[in-house]
């Protein structure tokens, strides 16, 4: 018997109520990594005075989350398979909330570094579980949207951890920047025990009948038997795939690509200006937590920004011109930097150190962070796809680990202007690797992508 029209207005207005949940509960977790990792940025001017750190261990209190974050992405894909998307993420959520805690309440620098780490972890598996849970859970009309808003939520987060900071300056309340990610953490816990798994993973497990009603409930549009056979097909697809099969042709040349790529996109420094930029805005003569706090704020409206508009310029545009685009303005940030502590005269503040710095941000995340997630899904077949968005995070994660803990030594040591000369070396060679690599892959379908990769780099000539 077929539905009246009341039940389909009904199952309109399920459509609509599982959507914004699940758009929410992504939006809040993003809002809350980005949280998370950048409160650090003020916080630790304030540790440091405290606790009396050297530099060495001020990047130790960064990089232990760091070295989380890597732990927690390399179980994340086991755990999200053996317990579901869902528990996955209330997981998480209980880590940032309790971790977040501890790392406010701690007194001494040894337990703050023990509870960064575990903070860390339930970071690295948001990393992994997070987009695969919106991947599989949005309904297809929103999913684009849900990833775009993803993506904008974190950089938010960012932002929102820089404007608590500088509000919180004055009183130099550093355990409460720390611990304020766990109220929101909190808050969405209670949105997500009420969501259901994927369907994806009911059928994974073999619970045919709860995908199929997860799905109708998710998107009573959809033609329920249609999807599910979509599914099962495709996660056929993706079994069989090792390890060292990336590591042979044809795939060798694709894996390299994006090992290096992923390592790029952190070496060149941007978690440099996001974890330190309080201290970089110091070095160059700044004065004050309200200035050292507040511009770098500005800094991370700048990239919402330019965030934004690589999203809508992409599909315009294309891939290849926003990458070297977005890496060239770093490279004129860093001639900018070294010119500014190359001149000494930073006695009262360089504006030129902030605009730099300004620029740095927005073209990469007009760049990098907008473009490089894309290459390890279009570059593999779906047997090798999940490996190879495995090998981008590892390699970034190790990347971010050198940076968070060699930045601080580094200025302290060589000086601003020879650490700057360093970044502004690997973007010279990030901007020739991605010219010479980075294929542009606008308009194309996967299995076009993967020939350019499986021809050694190269797109095959038509006969």
């Amino acid at each position: 018997m077929s539905d009246s029209p009341s039940t389909e207005a009904a199952r309109s207005r399920v459509t609509s109520s599982m959507g914004w949940k699940i758009a929410v509960a992504a939006a809040t977790l993003g809002v809350i990594y980005g949280y998370d990792i950048g409160n650090i940025s003020g916080a630790l001017l304030f540790i440091t005075e405290e606790m009396a750190l050297s530099p060495a261990m001020q990047g130790t209190v960064t990089t232990v989350l760091v070295a989380g974050n890597i732990v927690g992405a390399l179980i994340g894909g086991k755990l999200a398979t053996a317990i579901g998307r869902q528990k996955s993420m209330l997981l998480v959520v209980l880590g940032y909330a309790v971790f977040a805690t501890w790392s406010g309440l701690t007194t001494e620098i040894l337990w703050l570094d023990i509870s960064r780490f575990f903070l860390g972890v339930s970071i690295g598996l948001s990393l992994v579980v997070t987009p695969i849970f919106l991947a599989e859970s949005a309904p297809a009309a929103i999913r684009g949207a849900l990833v775009v808003g993803y993506q904008v939520a974190t950089v938010s987060g960012i932002l929102l951890a820089y404007l608590v900071d500088w509000a919180l300056a004055s009183s130099g309340n550093w355990r409460l920047m720390l611990a304020l990610s766990a109220v929101p953490s909190i808050l969405i816990l209670f949105l997500l025990i009420r969501l259901p798994d994927t369907p994806r993973w009911y059928l994974m497990k073999g619970r045919h009948e709860e995908a199929r009603a997860t799905l109708r409930q998710v998107d009573p549009a959809a033609d329920a038997d249609r999807e599910l056979a979509e599914i099962s097909a495709d996660i056929s697809a993706e079994r069989g795939g090792h390890l060292s099969e990336m590591f042979r042709k044809p795939y060798s040349t694709a894996t390299m690509f994006v090992l290096m790529i992923g390592f790029l996109v952190q070496i060149t420094g941007i978690n440099a200006i996001t974890y330190y930029s309080p201290i970089i805005f110091e070095e160059m003569g700044f004065e004050g937590y309200a200035t050292i706090l507040g511009l770098p704020a500005v800094v991370q409206a700048a990239a919402l920004v330019a965030t934004v508009g690589s999203l809508f310029a992409v599909d315009r545009i294309g891939r290849r011109p926003l990458l070297l685009g977005g890496i060239a303005a770093m490279m004129l940030a860093g001639v900018m930097m070294i010119t500014v502590f190359a001149t000494g005269s930073l006695s009262t503040g360089s504006v030129w150190g902030f605009v730099a710095i300004l620029l740095f941000t927005a073209g990469y995340n007009f760049g990098f962070g907008s473009m490089v997630w894309v290459f390890a899904s279009e570059s593999f077949p779906a047997r090798l796809r999940t490996l190879g968005a495995s090998l981008l995070l590892a390699s970034n994660l190790v990347a971010n680990l050198v940076v968070a803990q060699l930045f601080l030594p580094l200025m302290q040591g060589i000086g601003g202007v020879s650490t700057f000369v360093i970044f502004l070396a690997l973007a010279a060679f990030s901007w020739l690797f991605v010219l010479r690599f980075a294929p542009e892959t606008k308009g194309r379908p996967l299995e076009s992508i993967r020939t350019y990769w499986e021809n050694g780099a190269r797109w095959p000539q038509r006969s």
